[in-house]
C-alpha cells in the first residue's frame, strides 16, 4: 500500500498581521518533514496515538480526496524513514511552517488535527509504532470478512 501523492509545501505569506508561526524545531526556518500514509492506516494511527500516554500526535493533514494523511514530523525524519507503505518528504527549508490560522500549509489539503490543537510535531518513533499497530489491526479486520 504505497501512496503516490506527494506533498509539496507552499511558501507561507509574510504579510504583517498574520498569526504567529510555530516552527517544528528549535532552529528558525528549519521547517518540518511530512510522513504520508493511506488514509485508513493514518486514521487508525491517529486514534492509537491519541489513546496513548501524553500528547504524542502533532498536526495532521488530509488531502482533498481523502486518500492520504500527512503527519508533520521534525526535520531530518525523512533521512531515516523506511517504513513500507509510507513516504516521508523533506521540506529542505522550503517554508513548511505551521501558521496558527486555519489555512493548511499545503495546497489541496486540509487539517485533520490543526496546529494549536496538537503538539508541534509527531514523535517519529511513536508514529512508526502506531502505524505498525494500525497495519496489523487493518489486516486482522480484513481477514475477518
Amino acid at each position: 500500500m504505497e501512496t503516490s501523492q506527494s506533498i509539496v509545501p507552499r511558501t507561507p505569506s509574510t504579510t504583517a498581521g498574520l498569526a504567529p508561526v510555530a516552527e517544528c524545531s528549535e532552529p528558525p526556518g528549519a521547517g518540518c518533514d511530512v510522513v504520508t500514509v493511506p488514509a485508513r492506516q493514518g486514521l487508525e494511527a491517529v486514534d492509537i496515538l491519541r489513546r496513548g500516554a501524553g500528547d504524542a500526535v502533532g498536526p495532521v493533514l488530509h488531502d482533498d480526496g481523502g486518500d492520504t494523511l500527512g503527519f508533520v514530523v521534525p526535520p531530518g525524519t525523512a533521512a531515516a524513514w523506511d517504513l513500507p507503505g509510507s513516504t516521508c518528504t523533506e521540506t529542505d527549508g522550503r517554508g513548511l511552517s505551521l501558521n496558527l490560522d486555519p489555512e493548511p500549509p499545503v495546497e489541496g489539503s486540509d487539517w485533520l488535527l490543526p496546529p494549536g490543537e496538537a503538539d508541534l510535531a509527531t514523535d517519529p518513533t511513536a508514529l512508526r509504532a502506531a502505524l505498525g499497530e494500525a497495519a496489523r489491526l487493518i489486516e486482522a479486520a480484513d481477514n475477518c470478512r
